[in-house]
């Protein structure tokens, strides 16, 4: 073969070693002269002769590298189709990523009949897939199926010789020497298409397969697009980036299923040489089920972990106990890699072939258990988000991530346990305790910034918000809410190793989450958050934490109805959290007390609350007040209610907190009713209606119209359709949920006004319901009204 000097065999021409040794002896001898020169021109002569020796080998080395760089160009490499003397094209024997394939790959039979029929009607094909997962052997197995149908020959070209991927004049340079066509002169873009043409008319009429092995990007092939012999056909094997080519009928290789994964371990077992040994088939252990999992099910890794498992007779129960220690132990938890581990992450070609940061983003994305936005893994990686965007599309490209709703990325689900191998063997464990920092520290700030906004909006509304995802703090929870809970409800055990400078952000992250819980009424969550927080060190260390926790659990036993089991937590966070904390403590049992109609106790707790709270704290003293007014109303106390509602009704509106305006407002109303003051009891109603206009919150709503009808009846019984129509409001605002005292009241009075309006058969049937109710959610004073007005000879049918 004659190379691009023209001499045989390619030996390379002796001159530029000549000339490099010249010139090294000629520096020598100018410097020994230079020496013997005065002092100046010793000062000029020895630097400049010492130039001119680092000038010549640095010629001598760039002409070398060019020269070798062409000889490569020129030999054939070891991938490429060669004629046998009879003439007959071949193609490489069929290799699984570097392992010899079987023959037949289990799974493939679908995708090599696609790939056969579509290279029977399309000119061009391209075989499409994750890299390492057989491509390759797809691509040469449906090439080997239809050989009968190119008589005129078939021709492989390996397009990542060596790993280094072919440039497209390369590309085009091996093709003309196999097929005997001009090579491009250069590599503009009019060269390469000169050259493609001449490939082109030499294939015109002849029946030849050409299958393009390893192509990493679309630039590597697309001079040769669009194929425009009808006989010839080009089949490409590559990655996901070789997508939107004109003319090319794609086919997608997904990872085999777990029953194709698990005769590919098989299959690598039986070929290793301690084989016969093996004490358990792989085909009916189910454990090798668990295994090829954990893998991703990439044919390379589980092919590798088979040989290797059989050929060292490891037990598959030790090396499945070992991945998934790897996989599910905490990341800030240090355990040692097991050889079956390092395995995995050394066989992951397509890992290696990813950029340094690429690789870093991807092993650092394991730690969030959920999709996650750009800006999280900005914080995560702590790179620019430009940078992470960049790296984002290289991860996706390459399919080991995937998009998912709201700009958000995730792990490609096979691939989950495989990059938590990758995070354990290519992350110190400090490197990953700062990651789980920053992320924590991220999710935190931004759950307390929209928990802050929730008092404001109310109940999660029955539309669709039209604010913007990050000003929306539903629609920001709503789309985060996978991954808060992921974060805070570490693994059993777990959130005792937490390390401090995570715990602190996990922490507030736990706080501003069951914030959201509790407006959203995710009741069963909100008390696995408690539970979880409960279970720290932080937790027996620091008693406000405990005590924040218990108090929690006892505004989340309250929302349940159960009076008891809030009062008895309520206990525990007022001991823990000594007498400066337990403001909102003593509030909230205060309020359970009142539920249980421990009137005395309800005003003491309450009273001190108010004591205990901060003069700067105006919404914790305006609820104080609230709740305040509410027991000395159940203690018939006009005057003291009168004043703490005054008191909170003006502080919530100087705050501008509408939710809590209409609630003392709505109290208000019985306070003016109990006193005679119908008049004002009137406005205090008209204005709390006017106030849940606003708001949007059913169940105060609700409470607003029953006082507003129950007073209404008081003050002005002729106008007791107008009150009857409030009740029934009221009722229905009630349905669906579990009943309560109101709803009995609601019943109770919605009696009183049908029996005003002449109607003593709807009247007894209501109060029927309201006793009913009454004794079930142990209202006694209710259920003794409503056996009153049943019992009372004024109201018998």
């Amino acid at each position: 073969m004659t190379g691009p000097t023209g001499r045989e065999g390619g030996r390379p021409p002796r001159w530029p070693f000549l000339v490099a040794v010249s010139t090294v002896v000629g520096g020598v001898i100018v410097n020994l002269a230079s020496n013997l020169l005065s002092e100046l021109a010793a000062g000029i002569l020895g630097p400049a002769s010492l130039a001119l020796v680092i000038s010549g080998g640095l010629g001598w080395v760039v002409f070398d590298v060019r020269r070798r760089r062409a000889g490569r160009l020129d030999r054939p490499e070891s991938g490429e189709a060669v004629s046998t003397p009879s003439g007959a094209p071949t193609l490489p024997p069929e290799r699984m990523n570097g392992w010899p394939s079987p023959g037949r790959m289990p799974g493939w039979d679908a995708a090599v009949d696609d790939v056969t029929e579509l290279l029977g009607r399309e000119q061009a094909v391209a075989v499409r897939g994750r890299r390492a997962v057989g491509t390759s052997a797809c691509a040469i197995q449906a090439a080997n199926r239809c050989r009968g149908d190119f008589p005129d020959g078939q021709y492989y070209l390996d397009l990542r010789p060596g790993g280094r991927p072919r440039t497209a004049r390369q590309v085009l340079t091996a093709l003309a020497r196999i097929l005997g066509t001009p090579p491009p002169t250069s590599g503009r873009a009019q060269a390469l298409a000169e050259a493609a043409d001449a490939l082109r008319r030499h294939l015109d009429g002849r029946r030849i397969l050409v299958v393009l092995d390893n192509v990493d990007r679309p630039e590597q092939v697309r001079p040769l697009l669009p194929p425009t012999t009808r006989t010839c056909r080009l089949l490409l094997a590559g990655g996901p980036a070789l997508v939107g080519l004109q003319g090319v009928a794609e086919r997608w290789i997904n990872e085999p299923d777990v029953d194709d994964a698990v005769e590919i371990f098989a299959a690598a077992g039986a070929a290793a040489p301690a084989a016969r040994n093996r004490r358990v088939d792989p085909r009916t252990d189910p454990l090798v089920r668990d295994i090829v999992e954990v893998c991703g099910r990439q044919p390379r890794a589980v092919r590798a972990l088979g040989y290797r498992a059989a050929q060292h007779s490891w037990r598959h129960a030790d090396v499945l106990d070992a991945l998934q220690r790897a996989v599910r132990t905490p990341p800030h938890q240090r355990i040692a890699l097991a050889p079956a581990t390092r395995l995995l992450t050394e066989a992951d070609v397509a890992y290696r072939a990813l950029s340094a940061e690429a690789r870093r983003l991807y092993r650092l994305m394991s730690l969030a258990p959920a999709p996650v936005d750009r800006a999280t893994i900005a914080a995560l990686a702590a790179r620019r988000p430009e940078q992470v965007a960049t790296l984002l599309d290289e991860l996706t490209a390459t399919a080991f991530v995937r998009g998912r709703d709201g700009d958000r990325y995730e792990i490609r689900p096979p691939l989950a346990g495989y990059a938590r191998l990758h995070l354990r063997d290519g992350e110190p464990l400090r490197r990953r305790v700062a990651a789980q920092a920053r992320l924590t520290r991220h999710l935190a700030k931004h759950a307390e910034r929209h928990a802050a906004g929730l008092a404001a909006l109310g109940s999660p509304p029955d539309r669709e918000w039209t604010l913007p995802l990050d000003e929306d703090p539903y629609g920001w929870f709503d789309l985060h809410q996978e991954l808060l809970l992921a974060v805070v409800r570490v693994p059993a055990g777990a959130a005792e190793t937490l390390p401090r400078r995570v715990r602190r952000w996990w922490f507030r992250l736990a706080v501003a989450l069951c914030g959201w819980l509790a407006h959203a009424e995710r009741l069963d969550e909100w008390e696995q958050v408690c539970t979880t927080v409960l279970a720290t060190p932080t937790a027996e260390d620091r008693p406000e934490v405990s005590g924040w926790a218990h108090n929690e659990l006892g505004a989340l036993h309250r929302r349940r109805h159960d009076p008891h089991g809030a009062v008895a937590v309520l206990h525990l966070a007022v001991t823990e959290r000594g007498r400066r904390a337990t403001a909102q403590a003593r509030m909230n049992l205060g309020i359970a007390l009142l539920d249980l109609g421990q009137l005395d106790d309800a005003v003491e707790h309450l009273a001190r609350s108010r004591r205990h709270r901060s003069g700067s704290d105006r919404a914790g003293l305006a609820l104080t007040d609230l709740a305040l007014g509410a027991a000395r109303l159940a203690r018939g106390e006009w005057d003291g209610a009168h004043r703490h509602l005054v008191r909170a009704a003006n502080t919530f509106s100087a705050l501008g907190d509408a939710r809590g305006y209409a609630a003392a407002l709505t109290n208000l109303v019985l306070v003016h009713a109990g006193l005679g003051e119908h008049l004002d009891a009137a406005q205090a109603w008209r204005a709390a209606l006017r106030e849940y206009d606003s708001v949007n919150d059913p169940t105060g709503r609700a409470a607003a119209l029953l006082n507003a009808g129950a007073a209404l009846l008081t003050a002005a019984p002729r106008q007791a359709r107008q009150a009857y129509d409030w009740l029934a409001e009221s009722r229905r605002l009630r349905e669906g949920s579990r009943p309560t005292a109101g709803l009995g009241r609601t019943l109770l009075y919605l009696g009183d006004a049908a029996a005003a309006l002449d109607d003593p058969d709807e009247a007894r049937r209501h109060w029927v319901d309201a006793a009913g109710i009454c004794e079930a959610v142990g209202d006694t004073a209710g259920q003794t009204a409503a056996d009153a007005r049943l019992n009372s000879p004024v109201h018998e049918s």
